[in-house]
């Protein structure tokens, strides 16, 4: 059947979607998420077709395009193509398998990885995938071959060198910007950490939102090898390159309704680690009432979960558990972090005692994985002595940003209020997932001045009149709406 091309001006974000006139579908015996072969000159791709019921939104004789099928054909507005029957992709059939409890062979699950990366899946199909590992679990075995699969059917960071160290946190503690004081204190002491971060999905700030503050994190993979090479680090968005791109559109289907199948989880982290060619990993994770693993026991079982698949994988894993039980450092979003980050690199007098003491926990711990002895007065003195500050200015010059900046000179929002202790008493509780929200609120992390600066932390003694902290925003509605937030939730306790 030839049908004339009608550009949607919509983006599907991934799958490939094309619009049939009811009367045209009706033809071929077509139902909404069905397949469609797409033809136009030497070029073609499989679309999941959607079902116009109106007229006016696609007629008859004409087949809606969104932007994904326009670029992957080239072609545009009036330009005629022919739409042939499609078959489902045999990876459906896997998935469907899954649902029904079948552990998939490495051939099956490269499979369905493959047609995630070529966005042959629609969104119900990759969320019946995550259902099916939430419901029926991912055994060791498919552990591996999906962190494989992600990490094959991506680009991959190639290093002459050896080790190569990365880190991951597991989440859900606000400000907790170890990353970006680990990365240059390690590569100061002479080890190579290629680091991809994310961008927030639910924290006031990733580390990519944070370090976009001062440089540029969008980096492609060959620039970013270069700036390896010759730095011994980066810290750039691992969004913005094609590294673990299956595990990215995952990723999106498991946010809506935070649904993190574990093996999933482990595949996802695992996978992006693969990707750099890591061979030793720090895993981070806090513990406490509002974070992602909310008891030691989990923590534990998480961790040996690591290990376990990091061997299989020839990745050595070293897992630390630590307090996720308040915010870490003063600054929660993206502008108060970096000034943050800075101030400890800079061991500055304003520099939170608490950033510094973990980010050296952690140092020293990667350091003891790879047999440096004396970790800690190492990790001390790389930090203290100003070469892990000029290994920063290095890599923010390296990917565009000007290393001469000052925390001062950071940008944070005009519009603030100050929240002031009540009465008398000491803190007993921080309630991280309030503050989150209320920082978010203000606009962070998109709004990069917005969050909150915190004066007070669990344990301080605080008199009437004492502000516990900072609201910031880039605009008074912004505002509004944070205060708003405050008054349902205040995110302090204290007596």
């Amino acid at each position: 059947m030839k049908l004339k091309v009608k550009e949607m001006d919509i983006a599907t974000g991934g799958t490939l979607i094309a619009i049939l006139n009811k009367d045209d579908a009706q033809k071929l015996d077509l139902h909404h998420e069905d397949r469609v072969r797409i033809s136009f000159k030497n070029r073609s791709t499989r679309a999941v077709i959607d079902i116009a019921t109106k007229k006016r939104l696609v007629p008859k004789g004409k087949i809606g395009m969104m932007q994904e099928v326009l670029d992957k054909l080239k072609v545009k507005g009036k330009d005629s193509v022919e739409i042939d029957i499609e078959e489902k992709p045999i990876s459906v059939h896997y998935i469907r398998e899954k649902l029904d409890g079948k552990e998939l062979s490495e051939e099956e699950i490269n499979a369905i990885v493959k047609d995630i990366v070529k966005n042959n899946l629609s969104a119900i199909e990759l969320t019946y995938f995550v259902s099916a590992a939430y419901t029926k679990g991912l055994s060791t075995k498919e552990i591996i071959c999906l962190t494989k699969a992600i990490s094959k059917h991506g680009d991959q960071l190639e290093l002459d060198t050896f080790p190569i160290i990365d880190k991951h946190c597991s989440g859900g503690v606000p400000g907790n910007r170890t990353t970006m004081i680990l990365v240059p204190l390690l590569a100061a002491a002479g080890l190579t950490i290629p680091k991809t971060s994310s961008r927030s999905i639910t924290s006031p700030a990733g580390t990519a939102d944070t370090m976009e503050v001062l440089a540029d994190v969008c980096i492609p993979v060959p620039e970013m090898r270069n700036i390896v090479k010759k730095i011994g680090a980066c810290m750039v968005w691992g969004g913005a390159m094609n590294l673990a791109a299956a595990d990215d559109k995952l990723i999106k289907i498991r946010h809506p309704i935070s649904l993190d199948p574990k093996g999933m989880l482990l595949a996802s982290i695992m996978a992006k680690k693969t990707a750099v060619n890591s061979s030793h990993v720090l895993i981070d994770i806090p513990v406490g009432k509002n974070t992602k693993i909310n008891t030691i026991l989990k923590a534990k079982k998480l961790g040996k979960d690591f290990v376990k698949i990091g061997k299989k994988l020839g990745i050595k894993i070293k897992v630390i558990i630590t307090d996720g039980s308040q915010p870490i450092g003063n600054g929660i979003g993206p502008a108060l972090e970096a000034k943050d980050v800075l101030y400890v690199l800079k061991n500055d007098k304003n520099a939170p005692k608490d950033l510094k003491e973990k980010s050296l926990l952690m140092a020293e711990q990667v350091m003891k994985m790879i047999g440096i002895k004396d970790a800690r007065s190492k990790a001390e003195y790389f930090l203290e002595s100003g070469l892990a500050y000029k290994k920063m200015k290095e890599i923010i010059k390296a990917q565009g940003g000007d290393p001469n900046i000052v925390p001062s000179k950071i940008k944070v929002g005009r519009y603030t209020h100050s929240v002031k202790a009540k009465t008398s008493g000491t803190i007993h509780s921080i309630n991280t997932r309030t503050i989150s929200k209320i920082a978010r609120v203000a606009g962070a992390p998109k709004d990069k001045g917005a969050g909150i600066y915190l004066h007070k932390h669990v344990h301080d003694h605080v008199d009437k009149g004492d502000i516990l902290f900072t609201i910031y925003a880039e605009n008074k509605q912004r505002l509004k709406y944070a205060l708003h937030i405050l008054r349902i939730f205040d995110g302090i306790d204290y007596s």
